[in-house]
């Protein structure tokens, strides 16, 4: 999440958030927090249409779960601590949702199941096969067995 993000839902100024995390610098590795380059912030700007002109000048910096979970111990007002609590539901939630819904444990059940379709048709095959040449064995000898006389009386000549 970015710095500007948290602020507004902890309900403080970002310059204040940032202030807290500079002053415990030492809580907030690299995987925890981490500043984003001109080219992410660009691309990013690009599909929030923010302007480019007024707010912040400095890139913003961007939490990690670790991060937003450190800054718990930072900043210590009520509004901070049920939004981080918060923050932390969602987290588990979506990790819940990841964990169940594994779109790679689908891809495989999906193709587990056409190579069990394409076995299935295999072994029907020669069924088929057989099915078709009955088939095709009546048609050919309909039409080329004799036809029966008309029942009835008929005049002899």
């Amino acid at each position: 999440m970015l710095d500007f993000d948290l602020a507004e839902m902890y309900q403080i100024e970002k310059r204040t958030l940032n202030q807290a995390v500079k002053r415990n610098l030492k809580r907030f590795p690299s995987d925890f927090m981490f500043q984003l380059s001109i080219d992410e912030w660009l691309n990013l700007k690009s599909q929030f249409v923010i302007s480019s002109w007024g707010g912040s000048r400095g890139l913003p910096y961007a939490f990690s779960e670790q991060g937003l979970a450190m800054l718990s111990g930072v900043l210590k007002s009520d509004v901070a601590i049920e939004v981080n609590i918060s923050i932390m539901r969602v987290f588990v939630y979506l990790r819940r949702l990841v964990i169940e819904n594994d779109p790679f444990k689908q891809i495989e059940e999906i193709k587990q199941r056409l190579e069990a379709l394409e076995n299935i048709s295999e072994e029907n095959q020669e069924s088929f096969d057989e099915i078709y040449l009955a088939l095709s064995q009546l048609a050919s000898s309909k039409s080329t067995k004799n036809h029966r006389n008309p029942i009835g009386y008929t005049l002899e000549k």
